[in-house]
């Protein structure tokens, strides 16, 4: 699944630098996050480094994009494959 962050919010700006697939970007009024991009660090890290950093625990998982691990994977790998 993609992540999704809440109203909780506080636009602390520690989430966006943490992403390894620049998902995260500041929205209207908090940071969202593009399902396109968002892997849960599949590919990079063992858990979703936005998660980790955040300190509000504002960031959830997003029931409207659910995705399996592995594919999860093929996107982290498509994404990986844009970025070179």
């Amino acid at each position: 699944m993609a992540l999704l962050i809440n109203d909780l919010c506080i636009n602390c700006d520690v989430c966006a630098p943490a992403c390894p697939n620049t998902a995260i970007y500041q929205g209207e009024t908090i940071y969202e996050i593009d399902p396109a991009r968002c892997t849960e660090c599949v590919g990079h890290f063992d858990e979703p480094q936005c998660q980790v950093v955040c300190p509000v625990e504002c960031i959830d998982l997003d029931p409207a994009h659910a995705e399996t691990r592995e594919q999860l994977a093929a996107k982290a790998a498509r994404l990986g494959k844009e970025a070179a």
